[in-house]
Order: structure tokens, then C-alpha cells, then sequence
């Protein structure tokens, strides 16, 4: 069977200018979920007790020394007794937000059995989990995180429960962001984009809950060490202290601290990206030349290609100059296969970089029409619908989900939302 992959380049410069202004986005929650009380932790962070929920119970890991945070100690679950379906449910002005969950089981319940279940947000899949869960995973926990449009006034992030197992979150968090970051302005605000690597070369895992180092959008990053591909392995590390001008700028606000560290190597770098095949992918390369051997254009010269596609040449210095951020992006459409391959092949001099995102852009799903929400929460409300109904939510969305039970949903006429026509 034969694939036609299409493409799409977007370069994106950050060129240097004055100081950045203030971050003029405040609006975040970060919730320990399974908590009762309030907390700040060793990086200043202040933490919600437990809110916004439709349901569950909640419970403490099994192990809870093992955790450093008091926001990975404690769970809350949702038990079948809640319903299939739960979710929180947080008042956010229409924006854009980044949103964080850790999840881990820990053998809180002592069942020794991982649980499956699915989440969404905004109506839309996201993040399936399915036991067994890889021991580490079981063991210490994950983040997960994407960005996502809120048009209506509240966040939906819900859970759906495979079989009879019960769906568990440690914390989550939700920062609003720049509503015109990553692209926005070309891709629109119909998808999702979920984090499948946000690497710094050259580093090691830093940024909001590992650091104390700042991300205006909360977001952290991991080290390369791992995704490296080949002879890539040995790739040297190249650090600075040095002021890199063009960072912290709308809309993306990228860090300073990203471009502060970079790796090298003489012939061709190359990094294998683990993702989800027949998705979109939106790819941000992050360069600064922090080699002050390099003293004009010409001097490091490469090419970028993403599975062998040649995307665009690079030379950092004649963009912008040595010690300013410079950044491109790139997008790959309908990607068949389960890993996305990037070469940095040398044109003259040692490739470099300082960064690399990988995000899924996955489509919004169609949403359960405003007025027939409104009517079914009003009809929850009413009839004191009980818990193990699982009416929590969109009634109809995700499509992959069954919908509130006792309802039937279909796509209405256009195309441009689910009606209920049963009950």
C-alpha cells in the first residue's frame, strides 16, 4: 500500500528586539487532586485542595516517599459506583491553555492491577491508558500534557472507564497561553496539540515541577539523551551562561534557558521521535549559535529533514547572528508509520541544535449542540440523575465514548455537531 505524505514549512525567526514584557496571561489552576488542603511546594508553586470534580473518591500511593511532591502523593479515582463517565469541570475565560496531568497507580487500591481508561478534553480523546501499564510507569507516574482552545467558559477534562476499572489523577494543572502560539494563526483553533517529546539538548530534564527554572506556559522539558538515533549518541554538548536575546518574546515564549545549551557532532545527528501513526505532526526546531568559534554566515551550514524529507537549510548565523534564538517549524500530514525520524546532515561545519518539539495535532471532535447541553444539565439537575449514571460531560462527545447512558446521538444535517434524537 502506497502513502502520499504532504507538507507544509513555516519558518518563524525570533529576531532580536527590546526586553519582553510582562507575561500578560493570569490565569492558572494547579490542583492536587485527592487533596483536602492547600499546599506550596519546594519550587514555589501553590496548589489547590482537591475541586471542580463531578465524582470519585479519593486515596494516597502506596509508597508515598517515593515521591518528592506532595501533588504526586495523593489520587483521586472514580469508582463505577460514580458512573462511566467523570470529569472536572473548571470555569476558564475562552482562550487558549496549556494543561498538565500526572497520572500513577502505585498500587493505591492494592489490586496490583493497572487500570484502563480513557480522558479527553474539551470532547475530544486524548490520552488512552490500558493495563498493564509498563512497570516504571506503574511505579513512578507520568506527565502528560497538550494545548487546547476553551471557547465556552469551562474546561471539560474527562475520564471514561474501560470495563470495570476506575480511572485515577494525581494533579492537573492549567495555565493560560498566548492564543496565537504555535501557529495558531495558520492551523486554527480546532485542535488539540498533545506533547510526544518536548526535548533541550544538551540538558537534563528541567522547567515547572522538576526545576526552578521558568516557563511562561508551564511547560518542561527533558533531556535528548534518550531519542538520540545512531552514531548521534555521542554527540557533544555545547553549554553557555551567556544572555541569548530574541527568548521570552509573544507568542510562544520560548525560555532562555532552552538555547543555552546545545548539541554537535561532526557528520549527521539524528533523532527517532516515538508516535501514533495516520496523525498530523507539528515540529518545532530550536536553534541558537552558542559557539563563539563560529564568527560569520557560512561557517555551520545544515540541512533539516524530517523521514528524509529535506524541510529547509540552516545557517544559524547568517538568520540572526550568534547568542539569538532563531526557531523554524514544520508540519507533516497523515504520518503512516510509528516513528518520526529527524536528520540534521551537514552541509558545512557540525549541525546544532538547542531544541526539538514533537506535537500531535489532533482534530477537535464534533461537540453535542450548546442548546441541547444546556437543556440536558438543566434535565440532570431536575431529576436528581444519580452518579452511577455517568451524566457528566458532553451527553454525545467523544464520538469514540458511548453517550450518556439512556441517550442516543447522531451528527445533525451540516455536519457541524451531535444532536440528541433519543432518550
Amino acid at each position: 500500500m502506497s502513502f502520499l505524505f504532504l507538507f507544509l514549512l513555516s519558518l518563524a525567526p525570533l529576531f532580536h528586539s527590546s526586553s519582553p514584557l510582562p507575561y500578560p496571561y493570569n490565569t492558572s489552576f494547579h490542583i492536587d487532586c485527592g487533596s483536602s488542603t492547600p499546599s506550596t511546594d519546594s519550587y514555589n508553586i501553590s496548589w489547590l485542595p482537591d475541586k471542580f470534580f463531578t465524582g470519585g473518591s479519593t486515596s494516597v500511593v502506596s509508597e508515598p516517599l517515593h515521591f518528592h511532591l506532595q501533588h504526586e502523593k495523593t489520587l483521586r479515582y472514580f469508582p463505577l459506583s460514580s458512573g462511566k463517565k467523570n470529569c472536572y469541570n473548571i470555569p476558564l475565560p475562552a482562550g487558549r491553555y496549556y494543561i498538565r496531568t500526572f497520572t500513577v497507580y502505585d498500587n493505591y487500591d492494592g489490586k496490583s492491577h493497572s487500570p484502563s481508561f480513557d480522558a479527553s478534553v474539551e470532547g475530544t480523546l486524548v490520552f488512552s491508558w490500558r493495563s498493564p501499564w509498563p512497570e516504571s510507569l506503574t511505579r513512578d507516574g507520568a506527565y502528560s500534557d497538550l494545548f487546547a482552545f476553551v471557547k465556552d467558559g469551562q474546561l471539560d477534562l474527562c475520564f471514561y472507564s474501560i470495563a470495570t476499572d476506575p480511572p485515577v489523577i494525581a494533579s492537573l494543572e492549567v495555565v493560560q497561553i498566548d492564543p496565537l502560539s504555535y501557529n495558531s494563526a495558520q492551523t486554527g483553533d480546532s485542535y488539540i496539540l498533545v506533547n510526544y517529546g518536548r526535548l533541550s539538548p544538551g540538558s537534563s530534564q528541567w522547567g515547572p515541577g522538576f526545576t526552578s527554572d521558568p516557563d511562561a506556559f508551564g511547560r518542561s522539558w527533558q533531556s535528548d539523551s534518550d531519542y538520540r538515533a545512531g552514531k548521534s549518541e555521542s554527540a557533544k554538548v555545547i553549554t553557555t551562561k551567556e544572555k541569548i536575546t530574541g527568548t521570552e518574546k509573544a507568542p510562544n515564549y520560548f525560555p532562555m534557558k532552552l538555547y543555552q545549551s546545545a548539541v554537535t557532532i561532526e557528520g549527521r545527528l539524528e533523532y527517532e521521535l516515538p508516535v501514533d501513526a495516520k496523525l498530523d505532526y507539528l515540529v518545532w526546531f530550536h536553534f541558537a549559535e552558542i559557539d563563539s568559534t563560529v564568527k560569520k554566515a557560512g561557517e555551520r551550514v545544515f540541512d533539516v529533514l524530517v523521514n528524509d524529507k529535506n524541510v529547509s537549510r540552516v545557517d544559524i548565523f547568517k538568520e540572526v547572528g550568534s547568542f539569538v534564538a532563531y526557531s523554524l517549524n514544520y508540519t507533516e500530514k497523515n504520518l503512516s508509520s510509528s516513528v518520526l525520524n529527524v536528520k540534521l546532515s551537514p552541509v558545512a561545519g557540525a549541525p546544532l541544535i538547542c531544541g526539538l518539539e514533537n506535537y500531535a495535532m489532533v482534530p477537535a471532535d464534533l461537540a453535542t449542540v450548546p442548546e441541547q447541553v444546556v437543556a440536558m444539565k438543566a434535565l440532570k439537575d431536575s431529576l436528581c440523575v444519580p452518579d452511577r449514571m455517568g451524566w457528566n460531560g458532553d451527553p454525545c462527545a467523544p464520538t469514540d465514548w458511548d453517550a450518556w447512558e439512556g441517550v442516543t446521538c447522531h451528527t445533525n444535517k451540516n455536519g457541524t455537531g451531535l444532536v440528541i434524537t433519543q432518550m
